[in-house]
């Protein structure tokens, strides 16, 4: 077992279903970097409300590292966001044992398409409880390495009530988790990778819980686990501890037993694309399904926005909700259309793809809204891989630094912009730090919305 140590490294920065949905694809790999084969195979966990398309550029970077991409796989948690009460049953959501048995699932899974008898797991947040949940309680024998990144170990607050809560470490399921000496299980190797500060979901006071004044109980060494090696990062958010090329570097440095070759991502001449359209029935985030959408892909203009010819790809889901695969040049920017049923269509600009993945998953934009009524066109410039934080980061929204950002600790994944009817067609630029999408602006009275969507 790691003894507990601490690293400050300063700087800015159903069950078949579940099994159905781990993406394993036996590419051949274009990295000069040396194989990867003494490295145990890596399932990645995602967090509360997210999907397994959010590891995309951790898996680009292991592959680029050497690491095959048959030795890894993405879990879906078909319910992501979860319960109110842990032990109250609520629609579209899951419980606390709904995850563990489906990443024991997928731990099986891993293991009978290596055939080894180990596996390393890696989680973001919520993906953290289900890594510490499965290894405890059923599996742990399974886990050479757990690396849990911003998970809030000891709650994101430890209060009297809700004590039904999974997030509450008064709550019966972080007691659990956490009782005894040491917080780990023996015969796991146990990293922990936090943020120095800057984790909205690690304050001491409850203004991110809409509690302004009220401690919390939690501090910023609340995601820190007695037993494991505990890692800070300084200034990255509660996304970046699992997302950022630094979290990379230290979880690549953690399982394989030695320093990464590279950060950067090697580009592969040939780029294949594919994923799965979701849904959010009753406002609520799935990964589930959704069958009769419609996927287009154009390559466009990267200082205009403007499509280059006709659609590469164009094809409507089936049941299983998958699109794909669409060849498209790796230094193209793309716009990905997708007409989904009970949703506005929406045009997603995203920057050029680098590498193939199976994990391009598209999910309609949320609804208009009362403050949208006046609008001629609405666009949204989203980071899913991590927060927008001012001063930190340079956050350039059609020229400005958006309204609905707030500064110090980062909060935001999204913002907003509306338009006047006599703007529609023209080109918006996003600019988040040094990646640049350029959009256009769709008419919101023909149920169109684009968003800007950021890969770093």
């Amino acid at each position: 077992m790691k003894l507990s140590r601490r690293t400050i490294l300063q700087g800015a920065g159903g069950l078949a279903f579940a099994v159905a949905n781990f993406r394993m694809d036996a590419r051949a790999q274009t990295s000069s970097a040396a194989g990867g084969s003494e490295v145990p195979p890596i399932l990645f966990v995602h967090g509360n409300g997210d999907y397994d398309a959010l590891w995309i550029t951790t898996l680009w970077r292991m592959e680029s590292n050497g690491i095959a991409h048959d030795r890894m796989m993405a879990i879906n948690f078909t319910n992501p966001n979860a319960r109110t009460d842990d032990t109250v049953e609520q629609a579209d959501r899951s419980s606390t044992e709904d995850q563990r048995r489906e990443l024991a699932a997928a731990i099986a899974e891993l293991k009978r398409r290596t055939g080894v008898a180990r596996v390393a797991l890696v989680g973001n947040s919520r993906g953290g409880y289900a890594i510490r949940n499965v290894v405890k309680n059923g599996g742990g024998g399974d886990v050479s390495h757990a690396v849990v990144c911003g998970t809030p170990n000891h709650g994101v607050f430890a209060f009297d009530d809700l004590l039904g809560s999974e997030f509450n470490g008064r709550g019966a399921f972080l007691r659990g988790l956490n009782e005894g000496d040491s917080e780990v299980t023996p015969g796991t190797a146990f990293l922990t990778i936090r943020s120095d500060g800057m984790d909205k979901y690690a304050q001491s006071d409850g203004r991110f819980l809409g509690k302004p004044g009220v401690p919390t109980g939690i501090t910023a060494e609340g995601p820190e686990l007695k037993g494991a090696t505990n890692l800070v990062l300084g200034a990255i958010d509660h996304r970046e501890t699992a997302y950022h090329p630094r979290a990379f570097r230290e979880i690549y440095k953690f399982i394989a037993g030695r320093e990464p070759s590279r950060i950067a991502i090697v580009p592969e001449r040939s780029v294949r694309l594919s994923g799965l359209v979701t849904g959010t029935p009753g406002g609520v985030p799935t990964n589930r399904p959704v069958a009769g959408a419609t996927v287009e892909v154009f390559q466009v203009d990267r200082e205009t926005g403007e499509r280059k010819g006709d659609a590469v790809y164009r094809s409507t889901t089936a049941a299983d909700g998958r699109w794909g695969p669409a060849e498209v040049e790796p230094t193209s920017p793309l716009e990905i259309v997708l007409t989904s049923p009970d949703a506005p269509t929406t045009h997603l600009y995203r920057s050029p793809f680098p590498r193939s993945s199976d994990v391009v998953h598209l999910r309609a934009a949320r609804p208009f809204g009362p403050a949208d009524k006046d609008a001629g066109s609405v666009m949204i410039m989203s980071r899913p891989r991590g927060y927008f934080g001012l001063p930190r980061d340079t956050v350039l929204f059609d020229g400005h630094e958006p309204a609905d950002v707030k500064s110090g600790v980062p909060t935001d994944s999204t913002a907003t912009l509306r338009f006047p009817a006599s703007e529609v067609g023209r080109s918006v630029v996003a600019q988040f730090n040094e990646e640049r999408i350029v959009a256009r602006a769709w008419p919101a009275s023909e149920n169109r919305i684009a968003i800007a969507e950021l890969t770093y």
